[in-house]
């Protein structure tokens, strides 16, 4: 037994009642008990939900039981888990125990509230930044000062693109935003997405401008090809062209319209921005403009703290921008007539655009 659970076993020693009067007493006036209840109760039990939700979530069964309660077998063939169902038992009782699904008539539903609304698909980013935040974020924090013992850093393979295409939807109401702000609606448009991870700002776009045409990019392999789907499944296909490629690398000619790149600065270093923007200004031609969108240094939120440690620990990519860094980079890659725009005052989030003048 644990020390909290040997701190709950005192608190609850009605139910399970402790005859050792002496062992009681020792327990109890440890001066540890009051700080390891608080953890428990405080720290340790929602870290725990938190984790187990995020796996319900990334593994598919909050979805899947939000169309229907299943029994183990069934959630087993959904799980395509082979063998060893007493595992898995094992481990959707712990979210029973933690308060998230229930059982009844020897099927697992979905109990909590939480549960509830991170299977609806309409909050499949939250689920999603839930995801990231618990198999990302908690990392860095964990394993910060023994990272810097052992000279370690986090790769790109230490992300799963999937995940983060789908949790940086979280702040799809204020790309969306940016985008109606400055698309053209009735003109021809080409548009160069970098970065496109599951390609809704391209279809957003698409939708606002029917003779919009688009070419969309992502440098992991497995982000465009979801992409590609969806852009099949959007009856898109026609419109748009999606591609694995690295910005830093592209062969395009001075063609586009619009070039935009959604909350992936900071996943270039900071000393080669300058240069990835001047890159981006070449697929424009003269006239077009650039629209880039992120979250900046500077606004006090707790999370974006976190991602920016992230990036200082990784072996690519770098910190969070400034608005005048950002600024100043884009003037300096040539752009003219660069204004940087809050969408909500009270957010840390800016949309940048910049033109391409040069004839």
């Amino acid at each position: 037994m644990d020390l909290l659970s040997l701190a709950r076993t005192v608190k609850d020693r009605v139910e399970a009642p402790i005859t050792d009067v002496l062992a009681v007493a020792k327990v109890v006036t440890d001066p540890r008990t009051p700080l390891l209840l608080a953890l428990s109760t405080v720290v340790v039990t929602p870290l725990y939900r938190a984790a187990f939700l995020a796996s319900a979530s990334g593994s598919g069964v909050l979805r899947c039981l939000a169309v229907r309660p299943c029994d183990l077998e069934s959630l087993a063939e959904y799980l395509e888990v082979p063998e060893d169902r007493e595992r898995l038992r094992t481990w959707l009782e712990t979210g029973v125990r933690l308060g998230e699904f229930e059982v009844r008539e020897g099927c697992y539903r979905l109990r909590s509230t939480t549960a509830k609304l991170l299977a609806q698909s309409g909050n499949d980013a939250v689920a999603a930044a839930l995801e990231e935040i618990m198999r990302f974020h908690l990392p860095v924090l964990l394993d910060a000062p023994r990272m810097l013992k052992e000279g370690r850093r986090f790769s790109l393979d230490d992300q799963d693109g999937t995940v983060i295409a789908r949790s940086s939807l979280a702040l799809q109401g204020l790309v969306h935003e940016a985008i109606d702000r400055t698309l053209e609606r009735t003109t021809p448009i080409r548009l160069l997405e970098i970065g496109c991870g599951s390609g809704a700002y391209v279809r957003h776009a698409a939708r606002l401008n029917p003779r919009l045409t688009a070419l969309a990019v992502d440098l992991q392999e497995e982000v465009a090809v979801r992409a590609a789907d969806n852009m099949t499944e959007w009856g898109l296909t026609d419109r748009v062209e999606t591609r694995q490629g690295d910005l830093r690398t592209l062969e395009l000619q001075p063609q586009f319209d619009l070039v935009t790149l959604h909350n992936n600065i900071y996943y270039f270093p900071e000393a080669d921005r300058v240069e990835v923007l001047e890159r981006a200004r070449s697929f424009l031609a003269p006239g077009g403009r650039l629209l880039l969108t992120s979250s900046c240094q500077g606004g006090g939120n707790l999370g974006l703290d976190v991602l920016n440690l992230w990036f200082e620990y990784a072996d690519f990519g770098g910190p969070l921008p400034s608005e005048d860094e950002l600024v100043a980079q884009l003037e300096k890659a040539g752009f003219a007539d660069v204004r940087a725009s809050r969408i909500i005052p009270t957010q840390p989030f800016r949309a940048f655009v910049g033109t391409n003048v040069q004839a």
